[in-house]
């Protein structure tokens, strides 16, 4: 029974993808920093064979102590496929207004905390001469958006290191892919979004560019993640992955070939027409 280990799997595209891999068989490890969300797995509507096959362990990507812990686990089973680096919020906020600290959190969670498990998990891989390793990425890596800075720079960050990875790790039979969803109805853009005080306030000189702002993403068409959960798990049973990029999500790739094949300054344009008119 193949392996598949998945970081924040307590909701959303993690959650979902455990579901997925452990409806095909997989022998999933599905963690999250607060084991009280693992009730999302006792629901009557998840068959029972399902439920076997899934076990919940603590990780917090960004606590030393916590990772240690997750470095002894590992050494007591036989092997790891597949893991799916998920763990990752959102912090919203114009550059002027966050707090240099909410960017350095930023970073601990959605790239330092991949780095965290993925050199945790390599040497198994290495040693068993295969393995795929999934970064859940975003749209945001590949196009910026004002203000999203933290995250979006965070995930521009988490492309660099996955092109890196992949060509170290190549030799070693291992994988890497990045998994780069658009807009979805997960609770990172609604309850999971994380908003600096100064972004509500009136006084601030950013205060109708933040109304266009939450207007814009309200507007944005927002897909089933079960598509990206989906994606995920067929990933995990081939035999290879053999591209790099997996863009998803309605509007995403059109996003991306007017990025490549227009000036800088018509984009600029269309964006801040949609956001101040």
């Amino acid at each position: 029974m193949k392996t598949v280990l998945i970081t924040g799997a307590s909701s959303g595209f993690g959650y979902m993808t455990a579901l997925k891999c452990a409806e095909k068989g997989f022998r999933v490890i599905a963690t999250m920093r607060n084991l009280d969300k693992a009730k999302v797995y006792e629901t009557e509507s998840i068959d029972e064979e399902v439920k076997k096959r899934i076990e919940i362990w603590q990780l917090d990507v960004t606590d030393a102590i916590s990772l240690a812990h997750f470095q002894e686990r590992l050494t007591e089973i036989d092997r790891v496929d597949v893991l799916v680096n998920n763990a990752g919020f959102a912090i919203g906020g114009f550059v002027e207004q966050v707090p240099l600290e909410a960017y350095r959190r930023q970073f601990e969670t959605n790239f330092f905390g991949v780095i965290s498990v993925t050199k945790a998990v390599l040497p198994v891989m290495r040693k068993q001469k295969s393995g795929k390793i999934l970064n859940v990425s975003s749209v945001s890596g590949l196009i910026g958006f004002p203000g999203l800075s933290a995250y979006v720079s965070s995930k521009h960050a988490l492309e660099g290191l996955s092109e890196s990875l992949r060509l170290e790790v190549k030799p070693f039979g291992i994988d890497v892919a990045l998994i780069e969803p658009g807009s979805y109805q997960t609770n990172i853009w609604n309850s999971g979004m994380e908003l600096p005080n100064a972004v509500y306030n009136p006084e601030s000189p950013y205060a109708e560019y933040v109304k266009g702002l939450w207007k814009a993403l309200n507007r944005e068409s927002h897909g089933d993640p079960q598509q990206v959960a989906a994606l995920m798990s067929k990933l995990a049973e081939k035999e290879k992955i053999r591209k790099l990029r997996y863009p998803i999500g309605a509007g995403v790739r059109m996003n991306l070939f007017l990025k490549r094949i227009l000036p800088w300054s018509w984009l600029e344009r269309m964006v801040l027409k949609n956001l101040l008119s």
